[in-house]
């Protein structure tokens, strides 16, 4: 019988899980190690993150769908990985008690997903900083609270400026700072107070619509457009500014500070702003047999495991 251990229940560990408990749950040993007990639909954050649904909408339960899929939970955050061939197995403190956890494998398969670094901006986050963020399902919903807040000021006649792309030069994932701005902007329309709004996208991307992706195509009625050609016609559109080949250095209180492409510095103030991260790799220790750390032979300088057979190291 072998020993199959997932790090991680978002969407690719989960996803794993459960196909494998489905194929293999019966005849192998599969099992979940997760420093969360819920499964959490991210792609919804964007909605809690402007009121329009409840959190406890976008999770469930892990436990429950694992005991009927057969595989194993175990609450705990992963803290140490042993990659050696006959003697593999994670370390993991377990959620609530602290306790150390031991869990061998055959096989590992690491999905924790990303470390949001917002340590990499001064300034940057909703925990001890200043911007707003939906990474995460508390973050959204303090983001959701901000935001409601924000809307009370506008209610009483104030103007605001509202900042949403990305919050350091490295950051990815900017197609939820997009969903989100979008949503922004439909929601103050909705409210009728889009006229108190001043509404600025600030992004890393090379262009408009990038996405990190070298943008996208999209063809209606015959014609082919490419992604920064619809979406400068869409923010035009609804008076969505941009600001791309931006990273962010700094967040102070109401004001971001800027460097350009070309090297060129400045500041923008605002009353709210939500801004992604960079995303790290989780940071795991790695540990030979000899009891050294080989995490620069397993994992990129940013955390990310390196595409290698464990025996290649």
């Amino acid at each position: 019988m072998a020993k199959v251990l997932v790090i991680g229940a978002g969407f690719a560990g989960h996803t794993t899980a459960l196909y494998l408990g489905d194929k293999l749950g019966r005849q192998h040993e599969i099992t979940v190690m997760s420093n969360r007990d819920v499964f959490g639909y991210v792609p919804s954050w964007v909605w809690v993150g402007v009121g329009h649904m409840r959190p406890e909408k976008t999770i469930f339960k892990l436990k429950p769908v694992y005991d009927r899929m057969n595989i194993k939970f175990v609450h705990a955050a992963a803290k140490e990985i042993h990659p050696d061939a006959g003697d593999q197995y994670v370390i993991g403190e377990e959620i609530g008690t602290g306790k150390e956890s031991r869990l061998e494998y055959d096989y590992l398969v690491i999905a924790p997903g990303p470390l949001l670094n917002f340590a990499g901006t001064p300034g940057l986050g909703p925990d001890g900083g200043f911007t707003q963020s939906i990474c995460s399902l508390p973050h959204a919903v303090k983001t959701r609270e901000a935001y409601l807040a924000l809307c009370e000021r506008m209610k009483k006649g104030e103007k605001v400026k509202i900042m949403i792309g990305t919050g350091h030069p490295m950051a990815t994932c900017q197609g939820a700072a997009f969903e989100y701005i979008v949503n922004v902007h439909k929601d103050l329309v909705k409210k009728g107070l889009r006229d108190k709004a001043d509404i600025l996208w600030l992004s890393n991307e090379p262009a408009l619509g990038d996405f990190g992706v070298n943008g996208i195509q999209i063809k209606r009625n015959g014609h082919v457009l490419k992604s920064d050609e619809f979406i400068k016609a869409v923010f035009n559109d609804h008076g969505i500014r941009y600001q791309v080949q931006t990273g962010v250095t700094k967040v102070e209180e109401g004001k971001i500070h800027w460097q350009n492409y070309e090297g060129g510095e400045g500041t923008t103030d605002f009353d709210f702003s939500m801004l992604i991260p960079q995303f790290k790799g989780q940071p795991f220790k790695y540990i030979g047999k000899d009891g050294l750390d080989i995490s620069s032979k397993l994992v990129n300088p940013a955390g990310f495991v390196l595409a290698l057979h464990c025996s290649q190291y």
